[in-house]
């Protein structure tokens, strides 16, 4: 299947992520070849270090005690720690505007926390998707003002994230389909994003589609008293794994595991757990945000 269909097959599988049943997965296997491509200084400290934002559920996200990271992101991060051997130590930087910057200083070795590929981040970043995503459109419940398009927030003041690619698609938005422009707000954390619609500070937010879809589904942490739009469904992208552009041997590491992960059937295990199971990746791939739809 080409890229283009594939990607419009994802974008079309969008609407069914929140039928998907839950279940558990198996315990992943150590593997001493994997072990063996990390860089020397990793396996000699026992640990790679991985930056989060955990406040997207249910790719990543904290768990009831507020304590521990959970979600999709954390299952194949916890899976690589055993296929390595050595410990993927996550921190949450609470701010999504902080994961390059924090890549690029070498403060992580890595980043997972639902990154939307694009060509300009893969001029910084060495990027490989695990899964396919889209964006939507959160008002409140009961869509009080009966938003149903992208061009139906012309004239709106619409929460974003800082840095993220939702916070581009509405300027965007705003300056190529809008009379009346749309009223940017634009706020570093993303749960206080959500809590802008749900106060009415904001007349709605743009975000990932199955994050908006679960957390309006299942009314989670600042989710409560929102509503996800299901029909729409647009800018099918990639989230991805993150790296630094110097760090290749640690990139096709993860690489290499990522696809046993897949050859394995745990992924497709630990996707169906999450009610994500329409959005999997076929196979491990570097830097492909080219190849997407351009619109």
């Amino acid at each position: 299947m080409s890229v283009i269909r594939r990607t419009a097959v994802a974008l079309a599988l969008l609407a069914g992520i929140a039928a998907v049943p839950q279940g558990a997965f198996a315990v992943v296997a150590f593997d001493q070849a994997l072990q063996d491509k990390l860089p020397q200084a990793m396996r000699d400290a026992g640990k790679v270090t991985v930056a989060t934002t955990a406040y997207t559920p249910p790719i990543v996200f904290m768990g009831p005690d507020n304590a521990e990271i959970i979600g999709l992101d954390a299952d194949i991060v916890n899976a690589f720690s055993v296929m390595f051997g050595v410990k993927f130590e996550m921190t949450d930087l609470g701010n999504f505007a902080a994961l390059i910057p924090a890549l690029k200083a070498k403060r992580f070795d890595m980043s997972i926390s639902g990154m939307g590929a694009t060509v300009e981040r893969e001029k910084e970043l060495d990027m490989i998707p695990y899964m396919y995503d889209g964006k939507t459109i959160m008002v409140q419940q009961g869509n009080p003002l009966g938003i149903k398009t992208m061009e139906d927030l012309c004239g709106q003041k619409v929460a974003v994230g800082v840095g993220t690619a939702q916070e581009a698609l509405v300027k965007k938005t705003s300056e190529t389909k809008c009379k009346t422009p749309i009223e940017v707000l634009s706020i570093p954390k993303q749960p206080e994003v959500l809590i802008a619609v749900r106060t009415g500070r904001a007349a709605a937010t743009v975000g990932g589609y199955a994050t908006g879809v679960y957390t309006a589904k299942h009314q989670i942490q600042n989710g409560v008293g929102l509503e996800a739009l299901p029909e729409v469904r647009q800018d099918v992208g990639y989230n991805t794994i993150a790296l630094s552009k110097d760090n290749a041997e640690l990139r096709d590491a993860v690489m290499a595991a990522f696809q046993k992960l897949i050859e394995s059937g745990e992924y497709a295990k630990m996707l169906e757990k999450w009610e994500l199971a329409p959005l999997a990746i076929e196979n491990a791939r570097l830097n492909d945000a080219e190849n997407l739809p351009k619109d």
